[in-house]
């Protein structure tokens, strides 16, 4: 279990999280906590500039605040409850060694208008498609797979910027699709065993970000099953 005692503290990360209060005001907070992957994949989805499919059109998604509604894979709209960000520098080594490459999509790459004009995801960002090599994952059913899985060298390219670089990722009351640019990404959900390895002063620091939830629980069930680390994510434990 990783817990927040001993000698290998990881580095401190800086993260702004906008959300709706119980009144229906928008609140900003800055919280500083652990450069921990759980913590920064709940930040480090889309870049600034990434167009997501509203009810008054495309917006990009720094001008997104909680309380704008937002279209959703079957064409609902639903209510934007929080919205984190952060600064990063994707080329940039951290403590251990671990660098957070973005990943460029060329226009058209998954089909006519797929995305539009291309895309530029953060580490943490899914999309609702199988590349070939996780096909035997998927099961002839739908994934969302993170996107670096589909670089391939051509339309689908790494890229590790030198300077700062600030990502977002977005909460809905539920786990959905958003589409940004003609692509079907995944909202934040944290996984069913996310809090699985975090000791108990750590899981509390991480439900603090997120001020619209009480617990783990309260993000919901999956949508769809995800892969990462060659693994299923499933929808139920």
């Amino acid at each position: 279990m990783l817990r927040d005692t001993g000698t290998q503290r990881p580095k401190l990360r800086r993260y702004e999280v906008s959300y709706l209060s119980p009144d229906g005001e928008v609140v900003q907070k800055r919280h500083i906590a652990p450069a921990l992957p759980i913590f920064e994949d709940a930040f480090c989805a889309f870049t600034r500039g990434s167009l997501v499919e509203t009810d008054r059109g495309p917006m990009a998604i720094e001008d997104l605040l909680p309380g704008d509604m937002v279209v959703t894979h079957d064409g609902e709209v639903q209510q934007v409850l929080w919205k984190g960000s952060l600064l990063l520098i994707p080329g940039q080594p951290d403590s251990r060694g671990r660098t957070h490459p973005l990943t460029r999509i060329m226009a058209d790459t998954f089909g006519m208008q797929k995305p539009l004009s291309g895309v530029i995801a953060g580490p943490s960002a899914r999309i609702l498609a199988t590349p070939v090599h996780l096909r035997h994952l998927a099961a002839g059913g739908q994934l969302l797979t993170p996107a670096h899985e589909f670089q391939d060298g051509m339309n689908v390219v790494e890229t590790l910027p030198p300077t700062p670089v600030e990502l977002f990722h977005l909460c809905l009351r539920r786990h959905s699709l958003i589409r940004i640019d003609g692509l079907q990404f995944e909202t934040y959900h944290p996984g069913i065993n996310a809090l699985r390895m975090l000791g108990q002063s750590l899981r509390s620091l991480y439900l603090g970000l997120f001020a619209h939830i009480d617990s783990i629980g309260d993000f919901g069930p999956l949508l769809l099953p995800r892969a990462g680390d060659g693994e299923i994510d499933a929808i139920t434990a």
